[in-house]
């Protein structure tokens, strides 16, 4: 990640920019140790009060995730800050652990997991390369990414009423594309400025890879998943 990093053109870089997106990359591979952990010990828990109340279960993730958002957003300046993005990574970690669960449970299902971490990884360094390299500037899509981040939402909870395999199929498809554009404008937003906190910046790209890596898996899982 850092030789996207230093591969940038630092004639149109603002002063600063280099140190926090290496700071950026830094931070965000330290996220992965707790998100692993986490990933370990929710694949050892008992999801199934999860399958019994989806909206229920929805809710509290949410609340959770949206307490822990403001507390970093409120911490970003301080040492704490960090300690509650780990913290917030490991919760996301253990989240992992039903798609995980019913993943491993395919005779393929150590193979898919391993694809969509690839698939993530090369989609990330892919667009990020693009991002901090390239002179245009992607701001322009913001709002149509907010737009389509608001419409997946809606289209996901209602989902969980119809629950329609082919939609379920749609919005991962759809989210995939979504989060990649993600990661292509946030990275351009701060090589040129729109973000200086490196703590932010982070939590901003650690949503786009986690959302972009279980969407990619339950792609996979539904395209080339063997069942018993």
């Amino acid at each position: 990640m850092q030789t996207n990093y230093q591969v940038a053109n630092t004639q149109t870089l603002p002063a600063g920019a280099h140190k926090v997106l290496r700071n950026t990359y830094m931070m965000l591979g330290l996220t992965m140790i707790p998100t692993v952990i986490g990933a370990l010990v929710g694949m050892s828990m008992n999801f199934t009060w999860m399958a019994s109340s989806p909206i229920l279960s929805t809710v509290i993730m949410l609340a959770v995730m949206f307490g822990l958002f403001f507390a970093i957003s409120a911490n970003r300046n301080n040492a704490f800050g960090v300690v509650l993005l780990l913290g917030l990574t490991f919760f996301m970690g253990v989240m992992l652990g039903p798609i995980l669960q019913v993943a491993l449970n395919l005779r393929n299902g150590g193979q898919l997991v391993g694809l969509a971490a690839g698939g993530t990884g090369l989609i990330f360094m892919t667009l990020a390369t693009i991002g901090a390299t390239t002179k245009k500037d992607f701001s322009f899509m913001g709002n149509f990414l907010l737009v389509g981040l608001i419409l997946l939402i809606v289209a996901s909870l209602a989902n969980m009423f119809f629950q329609i395999p082919a939609l379920s199929l749609a919005i991962s498809g759809v989210a995939v594309l979504l989060f990649s554009g993600f990661i292509l404008f946030d990275v351009n937003r701060i090589v040129r400025g729109g973000e200086t906190n490196y703590v932010m910046a982070t939590l901003s790209l650690y949503i786009n890879i986690y959302n972009l890596f279980v969407n990619l898996l339950q792609l996979l899982m539904s395209l080339m998943g063997e069942r018993d």
